[in-house]
């Protein structure tokens, strides 16, 4: 059988190890169970590309991932390499199939219950620390900062009047976001808080504990502190919060362009990865709510 005489050749003549041989037999054994279910009298020399991206559109049903079709795929494009050079077969038909793309994970991000209970239902002091850890966890969902454009906020970045932010992000690309009622009566109580325990003189909006400006590992250890209160997601970053403005934007109706404006990116093919959280999301709740899902 070819599928044996492929399994010798890596054996005795490529010296692979136990466990590709099996990695391999099993894609193959499962692929020609696949094409014996199709058609009973189709033979692997039969084969054609259509077939082979009908069978991986078989796994994908299945739940496979893209990393799992791929090394499948790959043990396929070996074994026809080889079954072409022995003359076992009159052509390769595995070698022009593309594998399917890798995903990327999607942006993790806290729900907005979650937020509201991080924001609201904490019981926050009044001592600096505490006053300023609210303040950069509300600067960072309302406003959908990098950590690296809240460490180098100034004061005089805050427009108080007109209720906006100049925010300096990468490559030194300047963008205005506006902000409400809410992030402003924190932004004046923290800075009193502030005033009122350091002197400074560099400008800085947020100080650490010595009464320097903050670095990113201060204010990421804050972040990370906080949001292992309220949620259980892998990932607990400042940059989180940034997902989580952006995906709570989105799910109460702001337009892609919009969200992209607001993030400074470059391109709105960027801010796109949210339609795919959002839409995982949806997915969530109508499994959740419906009877017959």
């Amino acid at each position: 059988m070819m599928i044996d005489q492929f399994l010798n050749y890596l054996r005795y003549e490529r010296s692979a190890s136990p466990q590709t041989v099996q990695t391999y037999e099993e894609a193959l054994r499962e692929f020609d169970s696949y094409i014996s279910l199709r058609d009973n009298g189709l033979s692997l020399q039969a084969v054609d590309a259509d077939l082979i991206r009908d069978w991986m559109e078989s796994l994908m049903d299945k739940g496979n991932t893209a990393s799992t079709i791929n090394k499948k795929l790959s043990a396929l494009r070996s074994f026809y390499r080889f079954s072409l050079k022995r003359g076992l077969v009159e052509k390769d038909p595995a070698h022009l199939v593309t594998g399917p793309k890798k995903s990327k994970p999607l942006p993790q991000f806290l729900r907005e219950g979650e937020m509201d209970k991080l924001l609201d239902q904490l019981e926050w002091g009044n001592t600096y620390k505490d006053v300023r850890a609210r303040t950069i966890l509300l600067l960072f969902y309302e406003a959908g900062l990098r950590r690296s454009e809240l460490t180098g906020l100034n004061d005089s970045d805050i427009d108080f009047t007109a209720g906006q932010l100049k925010v300096t992000g990468k490559r030194n690309k300047q963008r205005i976001i506006p902000f409400g009622e809410e992030l402003a009566e924190t932004l004046h109580h923290y800075m009193a808080v502030r005033d009122g325990q350091f002197e400074h003189s560099d400008g800085a909006l947020f100080l650490s504990d010595k009464g320097k400006r903050m670095t990113g590992g201060q204010v990421y250890d804050i972040v990370h502190k906080n949001l292992t209160l309220v949620t259980s997601i892998k990932k607990r970053s400042p940059h989180v919060l940034r997902h989580s403005f952006a995906t709570a934007m989105l799910n109460n109706g702001a337009g892609l362009e919009s969200i992209k404006s607001l993030l400074g990116h470059e391109s709105v093919s960027t801010t796109e990865i949210y339609t795919h959280t959002t839409f995982e999301q949806l997915k969530r709740v109508y499994k959740e709510a419906h009877p017959r899902a």
